[in-house]
């Protein structure tokens, strides 16, 4: 079985390899621009979807795994903030609040003209943090090039108070759960791919 994940991610790709599949990469390289009036749920499916059957135009015997992520606090998105100026300002913005992950995840097969895809929500609750102690974890970490402005793998687990969902890989982009329903929604056995 041939598997592709339509990501350039190193995280997504790092989650992937948890399930000892063989998989191989390639970028989807679309689009990404909101669709006035779309909301964060339709806009995660939607790009998820497209990514998954861009690649799947080049990866036609390929089972290619589409994902998208958007954080949101107050219902707005939260991005990848890009700088330490910008990562502190969205974590005092956020400090002691709710923010909200929604994955979009699609499978497509092209031969086999099969789609399936969900979206996963995820909710982080932010402990009540000193401006000190969120300096001192964005110099350590440097999660500038991630949602929310922390990696949960590392210290972002020192900024929750709690964590509620299905699945913890959803914080990091890629939902191995909701993969794995999706592949047996499409009668496929993961177990009998995994390799040692």
């Amino acid at each position: 079985m041939k598997i592709t994940l339509a990501s350039s991610s190193i995280y997504r790709q790092q989650i992937l390899q948890k399930l000892q599949l063989q998989f191989n990469c390639l970028s989807p390289k679309i689009d990404e621009t909101a669709i006035e009036g779309e909301s964060v749920e339709q806009q995660v499916l939607r790009l998820a979807i497209h990514k998954a059957k861009a690649v799947s135009q080049k990866q036609t015997d390929s089972y290619v795994i589409g994902s998208d992520q958007l954080a949101c606090f107050n219902d707005q998105p939260l991005g990848k903030p890009g700088n330490f100026e910008r990562a502190k300002q969205q974590l005092l913005m956020v400090n002691g609040k709710s923010i909200q992950f929604y994955t979009g995840l699609c499978l497509v097969h092209k031969n086999n003209q099969q789609q399936v895809s969900l979206v996963d929500v995820y909710e982080v609750k932010f402990r009540k943090l000193t401006e000190k102690q969120i300096t001192t974890n964005l110099t350590l970490e440097q999660p500038y090039d991630c949602a929310g402005s922390f990696k949960c793998e590392g210290l972002g687990i020192t900024l929750f108070e709690s964590l509620s969902g299905r699945d913890p890989n959803s914080l990091i982009g890629l939902p191995l759960i909701g993969l794995i329903d999706l592949f047996n929604k499409l009668d496929i056995d993961i177990f009998e791919h995994m390799q040692s």
